[in-house]
């Protein structure tokens, strides 16, 4: 049915979109400065403002759909994503690009919680961790593939073909979604809570801003440290806010449930190291190894693999030993992976490296999808809009946490040795740490139920209801 299967495709498209665009940009960035005739490390305003947009934004994407429309929102979404690309691809100034880089970011921060919310709405409960699993592919291939894509794009076309290629796939994306995807909303929504949405931006761009920028030299250490701490301030006045609000945009109630609460601190917490592997692995291929961007991104490409193997196994998987068991077991798997990379030299095989990433991203993905499908397991409908923003601010901000703690540790271990060089060695530490990181999910993990998310594992009610056969 196009509800289990066709939504879940067009969702993941949009979403491989954003991911790929977040990414592709960074190996550019010295042609686009130098077409502009400006310094490279300037340009990495661009960056910031793309993530500062998607920090600001993405809280009040739920209200959004329930005030307007999922689908409306969605294809909005993406005509505001695709103009906003098109536009960074003519654009001749840095004013101009990091402007276009934030229509961009407006209509990214409401794809990806909008296009998860279309999903829960529309696919049966006993169907979501196979739905769910589609939006785990573009989450990791994206990240992995596209600094070696902007590097062939960059060196044998020009830099704005990496916005323009955009066009034609955000106008299919609004085609199929205006054909197959039905427009639900919230016939109730309550009015906009503005005293949150100011509180939640400016926590949310301070913390983003802040971790975006500690330990990769964009600036004093001192500006990154002030916003992380302006950030902090704010998020706890909106806390307090939120305790008394009627209806706050991000409702911190969502975290007395228990599976709901599991996913999104433990989730966070794993998510570490899976924001720090795109960060790290490229870095030290290239830079460690000596490896070509293109070399680079067909070895990383091993865990989007392993991630499009998993999406087919997950919901079996889950069925057969239950969310609580494999989320366990799984935590010290994956983050032992992650840690695994710690062992790679220059010397290492490419088969060995490719098969610990290939079989790491099997387990980092089934990883994410439990978890994913756990935070909405024991939600009402009137509770996802607000659940698929909470859990897309903190999947941000675990991604973009998991950096600064790879770029911190690689920083760290130049400082104690004293010069500015990047040696292979140094990544050790930073897999070894990173990886301890998503292990000490664990913690927020073990208190769930036996029967966690027992919706998402039960048979469908076609085959739950048909007698058995007598042998």
């Amino acid at each position: 049915m196009p509800s289990q299967i066709v939504v879940p495709l067009i969702v993941a498209c949009g979403l491989f979109m954003e991911n790929l665009d977040s990414t592709v940009i960074a190996t550019a960035l010295p042609a686009i400065a130098l077409d502009m005739e400006r310094d490279p490390i300037s340009l990495k305003l661009a960056l910031t403002s793309y993530l500062l947009t998607l920090a600001v934004f993405i809280p009040i994407s739920g209200w959004m759909a329930d005030r307007f429309g999922a689908r409306t929102v969605f294809c909005w979404a993406i005509v505001v994503f695709t103009v906003g690309s098109a536009l960074c691809g003519f654009a001749h100034s840095i004013l101009d690009f990091v402007l276009y880089r934030i229509i961009q970011g407006i209509g990214g921060a409401m794809m990806t919680p909008v296009g998860r919310l279309v999903i829960l709405r529309l696919v049966p409960k006993h169907e979501l961790v196979s739905a769910l699993a589609w939006l785990v592919v573009p989450a990791l291939i994206g990240p992995l593939i596209g600094p070696p894509l902007g590097g062939f794009i960059t060196t044998y076309f020009s830099w704005r073909w990496i916005f323009w290629i955009n066009i034609p796939i955000g106008m299919i994306g609004i085609l199929f979604a205006l054909k197959f995807i039905e427009d639900v909303r919230e016939h109730n929504a309550p009015a906009l809570d503005l005293k949150g949405f100011v509180l939640s931006g400016i926590g949310l761009a301070g913390l983003a801003f802040g971790l975006t920028t500690i330990g990769q030299n964009l600036m004093p250490i001192s500006v990154s440290v002030s916003m992380l701490a302006v950030g902090a301030a704010a998020i706890f006045l909106y806390v307090l806010h939120a305790r008394e609000a009627a209806a706050p945009l991000l409702d911190l109630k969502l975290l007395s449930v228990p599976t709901f609460k599991a996913s999104v601190i433990g989730g966070s917490v794993f998510r570490i190291g899976i924001g720090a592997m795109p960060f790290l692995l490229p870095l030290l291929f290239q830079i460690g190894f000596g490896m070509t961007p293109l070399q680079s991104g067909l070895l990383t490409f091993g865990g989007a693999v392993g991630a499009m193997v998993m999406r087919a196994s997950a919901a079996k998987i889950l069925r057969h030993f239950g969310i609580k068991r494999v989320v366990l077991v799984n935590t010290f798997i994956a983050s032992g992976f992650i840690a695994a990379c710690a062992m790679f030299r220059p010397e290492t095989s490419y088969a060995t490296i490719l098969s610990i990433l290939i079989i790491g991203g099997f387990f980092r993905a089934l990883q994410f999808t439990s978890l994913n499908s756990l935070a909405f397991a024991d939600l009402g409908g009137s509770q996802m809009s607000q659940a698929t923003s909470f859990t897309s601010v903190a999947q941000q901000l675990a991604i973009t946490a998991g950096v600064a703690i790879a770029a911190l540790t690689l920083e760290g271990v130049r400082f104690l040795r004293g010069d500015d060089m990047i040696f292979a060695s140094d990544f050790m530490y930073a897999f070894l740490i990173v990886g301890a990181i998503s292990a000490g999910s664990i913690l927020f993990l073990l208190s769930l139920p036996i029967d966690a998310g027992a919706s998402l594992t039960a048979k469908p009610p076609a085959e739950a209801h048909q007698p058995e056969q007598d042998g």
